[in-house]
């Protein structure tokens, strides 16, 4: 034997040596770290989702600036804008028109001008009032524009602002004055000298249009908890109408059931001996109403979902793109989530799904909770919008997007990781069957979604905003309400409005409503009128020049389907009948036949239907099926009732115009008796047949407070949404593409991969995801 075959052999013992070494060493280890690379795929949008894009901070920035040197008055900044001054309340996309954004995404026309829509208060002049310009192009802006009278029909009165955080600490520092001047009546009813009692607001402000007197409802304080189930009995009425801050005024109080002219009055009382006084002291440690500090250790952690080798979904800019389905999605500062351009197999079928508003309606026996009727986009439903919590809010390795927005303020601010988007499993089949006659097979799908979410926190609530999209093409819309019950002092009658789960602490009964819009463009195809000569007209908006053809609407007719009974003949037994079943199938032609009032039947099926037809010879149409209609309706006869008054509809549909682009305004919610946006006048009897087409869909729930809703209200039960399902949109589920089809019949080996992709599951799964480490930073905005 020579030397380089002893080199070699030694060498082979040494490598043989160090293997066995690893696998001993590496035993017990924790398994291999997942992949987590997408696959990369070309992108056909090339970036022109862009023309739904929530404006970035940089374009916040040069809008502020533009604004402030082209004007001709003085701006202060919102954030500490006295209602005396002008200042920039919020700046936001201004969303092209459709008939322009349809150009350019179907029809080859140039990408329309990027713009953004900026609101001003204006206090400082002879006729202080609300002003919206449109002002563009960005991101270098040259020109701006007054559409306030466009939109409205006029100005908007400066009364119908709506409240800013300066003005609230304005108002809270006049309560804490107010307070100083009951000391003995505070110190025996709540141990306080007002200067920890924490204040809530309610709203609206008042019983007329130009009011804007608020009652605000006093509590106790604990840092770390809510203050919402700690009512001290007092409540106070504020008049802040007036533009000059020194002349508002504690208008009334309220204790106990007795209603004082002041809190010098409330003190005489209390020292002559003529108030009943309910003592609340001060809650301490584990005595705290409603605490959500664990009282258990940690356990062991829970189960995690994980993708094995990667997210299935695709990110870029606005865009998200997962097994046929591409959204383009954002976040309006007031009215929250808003959804674009939603595409199932290259083929629109969603140009706009958007939250309109969500209302909060009270009643209780106290001043404070039976006037309060939130309208929560005033507050500003995306704005506060904060950010989630990996691995409780979403999965812990979803994917996180930030959001930006300008609001009351003249610096952008970001709300990081507000956003998340990830794969859901259901654990529940989509489809599945066990065959035991003739042939025996096992054939399924797993139920997996895309899920959209943000959570919006609206003082004491938070509402879980989803938008799931399936493999079945079917679209799944829905909300679930969490966080703190909003209460009442407890006195006299006060469980005719709610239930008692505290020592002084009732829980007030509340109706919660959520309007959503929906534009359908059902068959995805969008109708366009060509014309000769460089002229085209599109209805109501007349001749304009340099262009060759017209967006003229996506064709949609609203068809229902419910079940009725006709009495026949047996055909083989002629003296016998039957109750026979049959569809009762219509056509709705008009505005009116297809606005449904709450409590009022509603087709079983209402679908919007295309004038193509699939295979089979029926009309491509997508089905609305809500799952959650909402509860009692405001009686037409409030005059507050019209500021509202989407909520008398489950369900409405209207033709589409620009001047209708949505069913509420920040504007409602301070003067609702007057209002800016009243959704009834949408509904004027106008054809929908062969029309572009939306539908404005109702959901909400009727809550009861209860013991159980301590310390927080839980998602379970109070969740309510619907669905935009195919009808006949196809020749057959399109999930039969789907690659998570299993199928293996009894002559099979279910065992092997080759024939069973979930027995390749055990090796394929043999790592551990990714987690990326737990940053958490959502307390830096406050």
């Amino acid at each position: 034997m020579n030397v380089k075959t002893v080199l070699v052999l030694l060498l082979l013992a040494l490598a043989t040596i160090f293997a066995l070494v690893c696998v001993l060493l590496t035993r017990g280890r924790a398994p291999g770290t997942c992949q987590h690379q997408p696959p990369a795929q070309e992108d056909p949008d090339a970036g022109r989702s862009l023309v739904f894009a929530d404006l970035t901070p940089e374009e916040m920035v040069q809008v502020v600036r533009y604004l402030q040197g082209h004007l001709g008055v003085p701006l202060v900044d919102a954030s500490r804008a006295k209602p005396s001054d002008n200042c920039i309340a919020s700046v936001d996309v201004q969303v092209p028109d459709k008939a322009e954004v349809l150009r350019f995404l179907d029809g080859g026309g140039a990408r329309p001008p990027r713009e953004a829509l900026a609101v001003l208060y204006f206090g400082n002049q002879p006729d202080p009032n609300v002003t919206e310009y449109v002002v563009g192009p960005l991101p270098v802006p040259a020109y701006h524009r007054d559409v306030t009278v466009q939109k409205y029909g006029g100005k908007v009165p400066y009364h119908r602002r709506p409240v800013t955080a300066q003005e609230y600490r304005d108002v809270n520092s006049l309560i804490r004055r107010e307070l100083r001047k009951a000391p003995r009546f505070l110190a025996a009813c709540c141990g306080s000298d007002g200067a920890d009692l924490a204040i809530l607001t309610t709203a609206p402000r008042g019983f007329k249009s130009g009011d804007r007197a608020t009652w605000f409802v006093l509590f106790h304080g604990v840092p770390g908890t809510g203050f919402y189930l700690s009512p001290v009995g007092l409540e106070v009425l504020v008049e802040h109408g007036d533009l000059r801050v020194p002349r508002w005024r504690l208008r009334k109080v309220f204790y106990n059931s007795l209603y004082f002219s002041s809190m010098e009055d409330l003190e005489e009382a209390f020292l002559a001996n003529v108030l009943d006084v309910v003592r609340v002291e001060k809650p301490q440690g584990d005595a705290v109403l409603g605490s959500m500090r664990p009282q258990r250790p940690p356990g062991s952690p829970g189960p995690l979902p994980y993708e094995p080798q990667g997210p299935r979904y695709t990110v870029r800019d606005n865009r998200v793109t997962f097994q046929g389905w591409s959204i383009a999605f954002g976040m309006n500062p007031f009215s929250g989530p808003r959804l674009f351009d939603i595409r199932y197999r290259g083929e629109r079928i969603v140009y706009e799904l958007s939250l309109q508003e969500a209302l909060a309606l009270y009643g209780s026996n106290c001043p404070g909770g039976m006037s309060t009727r939130y309208l929560d986009g005033s507050f500003g439903i995306g704005r506060f919008s904060y950010e989630l919590v990996r691995g409780l809010d979403c999965p812990y390795t979803a994917t996180y997007v930030d959001r930006h927005y300008l609001v009351e303020s003249d610096t952008p601010t970001t709300n990081q990781n507000s956003l998340c988007l990830f794969e859901h499993d259901a654990a529940l089949p989509l489809r599945r069957h066990f065959s035991d006659a003739q042939s025996v097979y096992y054939g399924g799908l797993r139920k997996t979604a895309l899920v959209i979410r943000a959570i919006s926190t609206l003082i004491n609530y938070d509402y879980v905003w989803d938008f799931m999209f399936h493999g079945s093409g079917a679209v799944e819309v829905r909300v679930h309400a969490t966080g703190y019950i909003s209460s009442s002092f407890l006195h006299s009658r006060g469980t005719e409005f709610g239930s008692r789960v505290g020592p002084h602490t009732l829980g007030t009964m509340h109706l919660h409503h959520v309007h959503y819009k929906v534009d359908l463009d059902v068959d995805g195809r969008s109708a366009w009128l060509w014309l000769s000569g460089g002229l085209w007209l599109c209805r109501g908006r007349g001749a304009q020049e340099g262009f060759s053809f017209c967006f003229a609407g996506q064709l949609n007719s609203v068809d229902t389907q419910d079940m009725a009974y006709e009495l026949v003949k047996d055909p083989w037994s002629r003296q016998n009948t039957i109750e026979r079943p049959y569809l009762r199938r219509e056509r709705l032609e008009r505005e009116d036949e297809a606005a449904f009032p709450l409590n009022t039947p509603l087709p079983r099926y209402l679908s919007f239907a295309s004038p193509r037809n699939n295979k089979w010879g029926h009309p491509r149409s997508y089905r609305i099926q809500i799952s959650s209609p909402g509860a009692e309706h405001l009686p037409t006869s409030s005059p507050m009732e019209r500021a509202i008054s989407w909520g008398r509809y489950q369900l409405a549909v209207t033709r589409r115009k620009e001047e209708e682009p949505t069913s509420s305004s920040i504007y409602n919610q301070n003067d609702p008796w007057t209002p800016t946006v009243a959704f009834a006048d949408f509904i004027n009897n106008e054809t929908i047949t062969n029309e572009d087409l939306v539908a404005w869909i109702l959901v909400g729930f009727l809550h009861v407070p209860h013991a159980e809703d301590v310390p927080n209200t839980v998602t379970v039960g109070n969740g309510v949404g619907f669905f935009l399902r195919p009808y006949n949109y196809f020749d057959e589920d399109p999930s039969v593409d789907s690659p998570d089809s299993i199928y293996f019949s009894s002559e099979q080996d279910a065992s092997a991969c080759g024939v069973n992709p979930l027995a390749c599951l055990p090796p394929a799964a043999a790592c551990a995801p990714h987690l990326p480490p737990f940053r958490y930073g959502g307390f830096l905005n406050l």
